[in-house]
């Protein structure tokens, strides 16, 4: 299939909105190779166009750390995800983006609180390793500055390293020939709340003005905050619709696309009010990681009374072994409330709290699917299971398909790669 640039898919569907044929594109967290086969396949059978949003800690260089999804870097995701395509035969549009790209945009960067002319360097060299790899969409995101915590950063300083950035990437890409490219933006950090119809404006207004006097494109998605938050493994926030459907108008008005960020676990009541409200695109990535560490304990649960039926002498130890890396990457720190934040690894891993230690597997499970350990007891357990006849990876690819069907459900995603190219056309 010819493959439409992401700025095309986009106008496509501000086209469509006219009609009401439009849909509300998922921007899908790449959490594993399953995940990115569960994607692709429901892309493949449902005819709808998906975005893998790879943000830096997940998918990075390697001499900027790597990323913790499969130890990829920026050359193996995109291969890994065509050899997917290729595997199940897949003919429709997937889109390599970049998702909260820029300075201090990996927890280390930040956490070190790098100098302002250090990070933004780092962010730039991501960024080239992006384009060489032939990512489609960038987000431009300079809103993580750990001088700047707990307050908003001027709207100032966020254009001006926006532009500067956009301009970084345009020259790398035309130095390389490489076609056009689409960029998100945003105003500030996507930590819940609204973003206020009259600063989003404000934004464009003096983005567009920016852009032209140096001949730069206009952004593809600018992202807005519709009230959503993600937090442990629950959606906390209110879902505004007035305020989507503003920033949404808004947006189109300059041929641009309203994203929404922190759109996990979100009600089919909510997910409804996405087609009316013209919100053009979501993202969704916690929730992937989330629903592939139940399906594994699900699995394990089989195996375990398989095992107490003697029907197995040697199961695997993945639930403990998951718990224990989950618990030791400290990575559900930046998902947990309260006074559990600052929880030692000790004091979880002796507290006898099983509800806690379950809670954190939970949200922090995913962060370990690359850990040689936890890898070779799914390994272990997968063979166990397949002497009865479970196919355990089959399980759990089709277990992840589930929440992401019901999202295109409800976002009119059914047969819109179609409606978009004789819309294009």
């Amino acid at each position: 299939m010819e493959k439409l640039p992401i700025k095309t898919v986009v106008e496509g569907l501000l086209e469509l909105q006219k009609t009401g044929e439009s849909a509300t594109l998922l921007g899908i967290g790449p959490m594993s190779k399953n995940c990115v086969q569960a994607t692709l396949e429901l892309s493949h059978e449902d005819d709808y166009p998906v975005m893998f949003i790879a943000s830096r800690n997940q998918v990075d260089a390697d001499e900027l750390g790597g990323g913790y999804v499969n130890g990829w870097n920026q050359f193996t995701f995109a291969k890994a995800v065509e050899e997917v395509a290729e595997e199940i035969g897949y003919d429709n549009l997937y889109y390599l983006c970049r998702d909260h790209g820029g300075p201090w945009q990996r927890d280390k960067e930040r956490n070190d609180h790098l100098p302002t002319e250090l990070a933004m360097e780092l962010g730039k060299q991501s960024y080239v390793a992006d384009i060489e790899a032939g990512f489609d969409l960038l987000m431009i995101d300079p809103t993580k500055d750990p001088f700047e915590i707990g307050k908003v950063i001027p709207l100032d300083t966020v254009l001006e390293r926006t532009v500067d950035l956009i301009e970084f990437c345009e020259k790398e890409r035309k130095t390389r020939n490489l076609p056009e490219i689409g960029y998100e933006v945003g105003t500030e950090e996507t930590n819940g709340g609204l973003t206020s119809t009259a600063t989003y404006e404000m934004f464009i207004l003096r983005l567009k003005d920016e852009l032209e006097k140096r001949g730069l494109p206009m952004p593809t998605f600018i992202v807005g905050q519709t009230g959503t938050l993600t937090r442990k493994t629950e959606q906390v926030g209110t879902f505004n619709f007035k305020n989507a459907y503003d920033l949404a108008q808004m947006a189109k008005q300059y041929g641009v696309g309203l994203k929404e960020h922190n759109g996990d676990y979100l009600d089919d009541v909510t997910l409804l009010e996405h087609i009316p409200s013209e919100i053009t695109a979501t993202n969704v990535a916690p929730q992937y990681g989330t629903e592939e560490t139940r399906a594994y304990l699900n699995l394990a649960a089989v195996e375990a009374r398989l095992a107490e039926n003697g029907l197995i002498q040697d199961a695997s130890n993945t639930r403990e072994t998951l718990l224990v890396h989950a618990i030791k990457s400290e990575r559900w720190r930046k998902w947990m409330v309260g006074e559990q934040k600052e929880l030692t690894v000790d004091q979880i891993l002796t507290s006898g709290d099983d509800q806690l230690q379950a809670d954190i597997l939970d949200i922090a499970g995913h962060y370990t699917f690359n850990d040689d350990e936890v890898k070779s007891e799914i390994e272990k357990m997968y063979v166990n299971l397949k002497e009865y006849n479970i196919d355990g990876q089959r399980y759990v690819v089709d277990h992840i398909k589930r929440p992401i069907r019901d999202y295109a459900e409800c976002y009119n995603l059914k047969g819109v790669t179609t409606r978009i190219k004789n819309i294009s056309k």
